[in-house]
C-alpha cells in the first residue's frame, strides 16, 4: 500500500503544476510530452527479450489502454465540460475497479464494491462544485472512458504479472509506455499546432519533472503497488489523490476550501480501505 499512498501524494501535487504552469500549452502535446519522457526513463532497464512476443504485445496494449487512451479520453473532455464537473466525474474510477474485478473473477464481491462505493462518495463529497453543474452526453462519456481505461489497465497488469513467471517491472514496463507514445503520438499528430508551439524555460521543467517522476516513476510504481494489495484496496486508493490534491493545492496555490467536507472524504476513504486491509488479512 506504501507504494500507492506515494503516487498519491506526488500526483496530488501535480495537479498545481499544471494548473499554474502548462495550461497554455496543448494539452495533446503536454501528453505526448510526458509519455515520451516516460519511456526514456526506462529505457536503461527495458529488456526486449525477457518476455515472448505475445506478452510483450498485451503489455504494449495495456499502457496504450492505461496511460494513452485515459489521457485522450481525458484531456479531449475538457472541450466540452469545465474542470469541476470532469473532477466530479473522475470519482468513479474506484466503482470500475471492482467492476472489472467482479467480471473477472465471475461472482460478486459485496466488501470490496462497498469500500468502493465509500471512495467514490468520499471523492464526491470533496470535490462536488459550489457552482452549478454543467455537461453534456459526449463530455460524460469521455470522462468515464477514462476513468474505465485507467482501472482496465492497472488490473491487467496486476493478472498478467500474476500468471508470468520471473516477472520483474522495470524490465518490462518500457513495453507499456511504448505503447502510450504510440497512441498519443498519432494524436498529437493530428491535433497539435507544432507550427504555434512554444514551451518556455518554466513549463519545459514542469514538463520534465511531470514526464520523469510523476508519469514515469509515479505510474511504474502505482501498478508495482497494485500487485501487492487487494482489488478493493487498490480500488479505493485511486480516489486518495482528490483529498491530497485539495490538501496540495491550498500549500502551493493558496486556494480555500471546505474543511468540513475534506474531513468527510478523508474519513470515508480511510474507512473503505481499512474494510478492505481487515479482509485481506
Amino acid at each position: 500500500m506504501i507504494y500507492l499512498v506515494l503516487i498519491s501524494v506526488v500526483w496530488a501535487f501535480s495537479f498545481p503544476l499544471i494548473k499554474g504552469g502548462l495550461v497554455a500549452l496543448d494539452p495533446t502535446f503536454v501528453a505526448f510530452a510526458r509519455m515520451v519522457l516516460s519511456l526514456l526513463v526506462f529505457l536503461p532497464f527495458w529488456k526486449p527479450r525477457v518476455v515472448g512476443r505475445p506478452v510483450a504485445l498485451r503489455l504494449g496494449l495495456t499502457g496504450a489502454v492505461q496511460f494513452g487512451l485515459m489521457y485522450m479520453a481525458y484531456i479531449t473532455a475538457f472541450q466540452f465540460l469545465p474542470a469541476h464537473t470532469i473532477a466530479l466525474l473522475t470519482t468513479t474510477t474506484p466503482l470500475f475497479v471492482t467492476l472489472f474485478h467482479d467480471l473477472r473473477a465471475r461472482r460478486f464481491n459485496g466488501l470490496f464494491f462497498g469500500a468502493a462505493a465509500m471512495a467514490f462518495l468520499g471523492g464526491a463529497v470533496v470535490k462536488y462544485p459550489d457552482q452549478p453543474l454543467a455537461a453534456n452526453l459526449q463530455g460524460i462519456l469521455l470522462v468515464q472512458l477514462s476513468n474505465i481505461a485507467f482501472a482496465f489497465g492497472q488490473l491487467d497488469y496486476k493478472r498478467l504479472a500474476a500468471a508470468t513467471r520471473g516477472w520483474n517491472d522495470r524490465e518490462v514496463f518500457g513495453f507499456l509506455y511504448l505503447g502510450a507514445v504510440g497512441v498519443t503520438a498519432l494524436a498529437a499528430a493530428f491535433t497539435t499546432p507544432w507550427s504555434s508551439l512554444r514551451v518556455t524555460g518554466s513549463q519545459g521543467l514542469i514538463l520534465l519533472y511531470l514526464g520523469v517522476v510523476a508519469s514515469g516513476v509515479g505510474f511504474f510504481l502505482w501498478n508495482k503497488g497494485a500487485r501487492l494489495v487487494n482489488e478493493g484496496t487498490l480500488a479505493v486508493l485511486n480516489n486518495v489523490k482528490i483529498p491530497l490534491g485539495i490538501l496540495a493545492s491550498l500549500i502551493l496555490l493558496g486556494e480555500r476550501t471546505d474543511y468540513v467536507r475534506l474531513l468527510i472524504g478523508l474519513t470515508l476513504m480511510g474507512g473503505a480501505a481499512l474494510l478492505c486491509e481487515r479482509r485481506g488479512r
